[in-house]
């Protein structure tokens, strides 16, 4: 009983600690899942400014497109004006294509935030189905080791009225014992009984001879 009380307390410690694993785990997954979340607010942000940057690049490709038509239109006098457009319409563009990576990037790293907050989640739930797991595991360990304490205390008291009853037999076999004397030294008492009245018996059957004897003698002396 002993060592199933052992192995009992040993089990409980470590479902105590696997529960603080993994209660632990879950907060920390849930940290998790909060930063991910605003990782991915903070991309939805980012994905507003760049919608607005390739908007103003769309406008400035525009607005230099424009600005090459009225430099051709100009003539020589516009030719400068033109390079400056061309070179207006090609930042635009550059920024366009940049802006364009760019969304991609964040869409791709709202995905993964999305997939990872999918996972955190799951991870969440099976760290919560392995907590409760391990609580039940606990209170069942806490009630088999009351259990264990209740039979052990049984079995105590088991050994006590058994040592108990060793005495007590142990005395009724003095008893039987002194008994057994006793009857022996009445039958000793009975057989010296027997034997003095054997002897009586005898001593009466010789005074009777002699009663006899003492008649027929007296019977004489009357003649």
């Amino acid at each position: 009983i002993e060592e199933m009380s052992s192995s009992i307390n040993e089990v409980a410690k470590n479902c105590e600690k696997e529960s603080r694993i993994a209660r632990q785990a879950n907060e920390q997954a849930v940290q998790t899942r909060q930063i991910m979340a605003k990782l991915g607010e903070s991309a939805k942000e980012i994905g507003k400014i760049v919608e607005v940057i390739s908007g103003i690049a769309d406008q400035t490709n525009l607005l230099a497109l424009n600005a090459t038509i009225e430099a051709a239109s100009a003539g020589e006098a516009g030719k400068g004006f033109a390079v400056v457009a061309n070179e207006v319409k090609e930042l635009a563009r550059q920024s366009a294509q940049a802006t364009e990576q760019i969304a991609k990037q964040i869409e791709a790293m709202q995905g993964n935030t999305d997939t990872a907050v999918k996972a955190i989640e799951e991870i969440t739930k099976i760290v919560e189905e392995v907590s409760s797991i391990s609580g039940t595991i606990a209170a069942a360990v806490e009630e088999q080791s009351a259990t264990t304490n209740e039979i052990a205390k049984t079995v105590s008291n088991v050994s006590e009225s058994t040592n108990e009853m060793a005495k007590n037999i142990q005395e009724s076999a003095r008893g039987a014992n002194e008994v057994s004397k006793n009857i022996q030294g009445v039958s000793s008492a009975s057989q010296q009984v027997a034997a003095g009245a054997t002897q009586t018996n005898a001593s009466a059957q010789e005074l009777a001879k002699i009663a006899v004897r003492l008649k027929e003698i007296v019977a004489k002396f009357k003649v």
